[in-house]
């Protein structure tokens, strides 16, 4: 009998084998393969996934596809159930949206560490990470935009050298992953998104911890609205 839960054929064509000339890790290729899965809905909320299928579809050994889905598991995107096995996790969007509203707080309280914390070659690799974007959206590149934007945040949690924080919402990263692209799906929206990033890293540079903390609030809180309106 087939198992009805678990991925066929159809649904991991979009996890593509890898050849000898890739460089990276095997673990991070295989999450992000499979993350692109999830956020296309080639995997679907609820489904039951297998580290054999999906090693056998990407062609590589079980041991980096569990590595994979432990990273994807932390980031919420995926859960384990007793006796059960792994399903990609069901986030709708009252949950989506839940974790918005407390992702919001910790952004918040980051951007404030970061406002005290920061040293000058955090500042250095902010303003880099802004450029970034900029450079990315004159390239009208939707794609370098979202990895841009991503970087920039990475390096204000950086900048705030806080393991709680940074450990907290690296347990929300499924959001990141599920909504980044609508929220900076139009131009006008990246741009927003550019103009308040500016304000936030002003902010921090400038060392005014309570503007920091105002500017990331505002904007993580308009994205929310903008991805679950």
């Amino acid at each position: 009998m087939v198992d009805q839960h678990q991925p066929g054929t159809s649904a991991l064509s979009v996890l593509r084998p890898f050849t000898e000339t890739d460089l990276q890790s095997l673990a991070a290729r295989a999450y992000a393969r499979i993350r692109e899965a999830i956020v296309a809905g080639s995997l679907a909320p609820g489904q039951r996934i297998s580290e054999r299928g999906l090693a056998a579809a990407l062609d590589i050994s079980a041991q980096p596809v569990r590595e994979a889905l432990r990273r994807l598991e932390v980031e919420g995107m995926v859960e384990t159930r007793p006796r059960s096995g792994t399903y990609v996790a069901d986030l709708g969007r009252d949950r989506l949206f839940e974790i918005g509203l407390i992702r919001a707080t910790l952004e918040a309280v980051s951007a404030r560490l970061a406002a005290e914390r920061a040293t000058a070659a955090d500042h250095a690799a902010m303003r880099a990470r802004l450029e970034a974007i900029a450079g990315a959206m004159r390239s009208e590149d939707a794609a370098a935009v979202t990895l841009a934007n991503e970087a920039l945040h990475d390096a204000i949690h950086a900048a705030a050298a806080s393991r709680d924080v940074t450990r907290l919402l690296e347990g929300l990263r499924a959001y990141d992953h599920l909504t980044r692209e609508r929220i900076l799906s139009t131009a006008e929206e990246r741009a927003t998104a550019l103009a308040e990033h500016q304000a936030i890293v002003d902010a921090i540079i400038a060392g005014e911890p309570q503007a920091a903390e105002a500017a990331m609030k505002a904007h993580a809180l308009r994205s929310l609205s903008v991805a679950l309106p």
